[in-house]
């Protein structure tokens, strides 16, 4: 089981292998893939810093206890009906996410991430809309 919190839920979606440094590019790769490749993975949905942020590197502030990342993982929860401490599988939240979310909701919910202007987000939602799951990272 993952642990993850509310705006990983998107920052999957959009993955294309980029990342803040070598380590947190390949933790979340192996997360990414582990997913991709089993969509019943069990995810447990937690309020603050996930398996993902713990790959984080430390470069001064922590971008992960910031409070506009909290509001960003309790919008994207509420957007998609989801609650702290829940457990479902992967392929549920795709679900989730076929049901109440649309590409252009990055361009609100995420409007001050700075991975928001590379689009890639906006295409694996749509991805996930039409069906097709997550896109291999290569």
């Amino acid at each position: 089981m993952y642990r993850l919190r509310g705006h990983h839920l998107f920052c999957l979606l959009g993955y294309r292998g980029m990342g803040y440094s070598q380590e947190y590019v390949e933790n979340m790769t192996r997360l990414h893939q582990t997913l991709r490749n089993n969509p019943k993975t069990w995810i447990q949905l937690v309020k603050g810093p996930d398996q993902l942020c713990e790959k984080y590197p430390n470069s001064g502030e922590y971008h992960c206890q910031n409070n506009s990342i909290y509001e960003r993982d309790a919008t994207i929860l509420e957007k998609m009906d989801l609650k702290i401490g829940q457990i479902l599988y992967w392929e549920d939240i795709e679900t989730l996410i076929r049901k109440h979310v649309t590409p252009s909701d990055i361009q609100l919910v995420c409007e001050t991430c700075s991975w928001r202007t590379y689009g890639v987000c906006e295409e694996g939602i749509q991805e996930i809309l039409e069906g097709k799951g997550l896109r291999e990272v290569k």
